[in-house]
């Protein structure tokens, strides 16, 4: 007698805007410096999207990677779930223009708006799909043009974005002990008005801007993604010890130090990446993953962690064997 179905993760990709913005360039726009942004982020640059790059054309070249990597055809592909909080248009989703590009006609897509956290979402949902039979190859994206959203006057958000894509493709068959083995999601309400965008599409008044408050966000951050890890590790009986990577979102270089930290792992088990990319939103987590899998550190049986928090307030974890 056969197994639960269980989905395990074959393929990964990114992509990120051909423009590179730096610290100093921002500084001869807005009053801010290299310094000033570094020592409270730790971010040095970021990718803005120029030209024909949008949110869908960079979550399809993440994809067309993550399946060249599995060794999987787009028509093979069963679900497309594009997490992003800055869709091209209001609709139709991202994730059918994916579909579109890369030439598939079956199957099903849609876009999940959980911001930071919206690839957690997306990959506990194509986890589930994957899990009651619904779907057998899913690919997950993280696509964001977060540049769209900022107030390029306001030094206190627009240093701390960037744009890009990151994806991963899920496939049922995975053997006991590999693959997704649990996600953990979370929201609360009540905190919306700490971190969001003022406004959406035919909102009259409104700047459509992101508009955060700080060092609120920085302490339900270390709160609640506390409380999203222990709730991953106590799932699966694991302490801290045994996770062999982190792959946060690449939000703040404070609070991925902490919860560093907090699982007593050395820095170079922490994927970094928001020093070169900063904070690309739902995108973050698959382009460090990305990154960290072709650049060969993370191999075939290793432990990842995932966590994230973002506007709602969004928060959740995801713990994958590779």
């Amino acid at each position: 007698m056969s197994g639960p179905i269980r989905a395990r993760l074959t393929g990964v990709g990114g992509y990120l805007p051909r423009t590179v913005v730096t610290n100093d360039d921002l500084a001869q726009k807005i009053d801010t410096s290299d310094e000033w942004i570094r020592t409270r982020t730790g971010i040095t640059q970021r990718h803005i999207v120029s030209g024909d790059e949008t949110t869908a054309s960079m979550a399809a070249e993440a994809a067309r990677q993550a399946l060249e990597q599995a060794g999987v055809n787009a028509d093979d592909v069963d679900a497309i779930l594009v997490a992003t909080s800055t869709p091209d248009q209001v609709f139709p989703a991202v994730a059918t223009q994916v579909q579109a590009l890369l030439g598939i006609t079956r199957g099903f897509g849609f876009d999940i708006s959980a911001a930071c956290s919206g690839f957690v979402y997306a990959l506990a949902s194509a986890n589930s799909f994957i899990q009651s039979g619904l779907a057998k190859k899913v690919l997950v994206i993280g696509s964001e043009v977060f540049s769209r959203l900022l107030d390029w006057n306001d030094r206190t958000t627009c240093v701390l974005f960037g744009d890009g894509a990151g994806a991963v493709l899920l496939e049922a068959g995975a053997e006991d002990g590999e693959g997704v083995l649990s996600t953990h999601l979370h929201s609360d309400g009540r905190s919306g008005d700490i971190l969001y965008v003022d406004g959406a599409v035919g909102c009259a008044g409104t700047t459509q801007h992101l508009k955060m408050l700080g060092r609120e966000v920085f302490r339900h951050a270390v709160v609640k993604l506390s409380q999203a890890v222990d709730e991953a590790l106590e799932a699966n009986n694991l302490t801290g010890q045994d996770i062999q990577w982190l792959v946060p979102h690449q939000a703040n270089l404070r609070i991925i130090d902490g919860m560093a930290k907090k699982l007593a792992l050395p820095s170079d088990r922490v994927v970094v990446t928001v020093d070169r990319h900063a904070n690309t939103s739902a995108a973050s987590i698959p382009l460090a993953l990305n990154e960290a899998v072709r650049d060969g550190r993370i191999q075939k049986g290793d432990l990842v962690l995932m966590e994230a928090l973002g506007g709602g307030l969004t928060w959740g974890s995801a713990l994958v064997r590779m």
